[in-house]
């Protein structure tokens, strides 16, 4: 029985091995959403332009769209923020965001420094949106069909390589189902 015990550590050292090498090979920012082909949740929510707006998924009905979310906390967000107003102002992206758990005053600063390349914003600060979304934090963006469908999730910063490589794709497919 001894002998057995002694063969114990190995086993576990092999099967945690294992257990790492399978996840070597995934991308991180490939997160598969339960939503994807699903219209995005019920919800109503403040706009953060206006607390006396109530915004519901309507917005989303009629045009392709992007979802980003976002908040002034998220270092990375910063980072991708001048992309999303080139995407807004030079290339007619439309934009929706989603202000996750962030604080309405701390939103307005970010705006007034960084810009806005929302066409809405929706103001999410409990996360109850963002929850049914399945967001683990921000930033994340979703690709949202003119039928207000869940296209396609991306987690991580947008730039010039994830607009080129997977959305502008999936936005194009996206069109073209509508």
């Amino acid at each position: 029985m001894k002998r057995v015990l002694l063969f114990l550590p190995l086993v576990i050292a092999v099967g945690v091995g294992v257990f790492l090498f399978a996840g070597l090979g995934k991308d991180p920012t490939k997160l598969e959403s339960v939503l994807v082909g699903k219209p995005v949740p019920e919800f109503s929510l403040e706009s953060l332009d206006n607390p006396e707006v109530q915004l519901d998924p309507s917005v989303f009905q009629g045009e392709v769209s992007l979802l980003n979310v976002w908040a002034e906390w998220c270092p990375s967000c910063w980072d991708e923020h001048e992309y999303l107003m080139y995407l807004a102002r030079e290339q007619g992206v439309r934009i929706v965001g989603l202000n996750y758990k962030d604080q309405r005053e701390s939103a307005f600063r970010f705006l007034n420094r960084l810009g806005n390349p929302y066409e809405t914003i929706i103001f999410d600060p409990k996360g109850t949106l963002g929850f049914d979304l399945g967001v683990y934090g921000a930033p994340e963006t979703f690709v949202i069909d003119a039928e207000g469908v869940v296209r396609y999730r991306h987690v991580g910063v947008v730039n010039q390589k994830v607009w080129d490589e997977v959305l502008l794709p999936v936005i194009a497919q996206a069109r073209g189902n509508s």
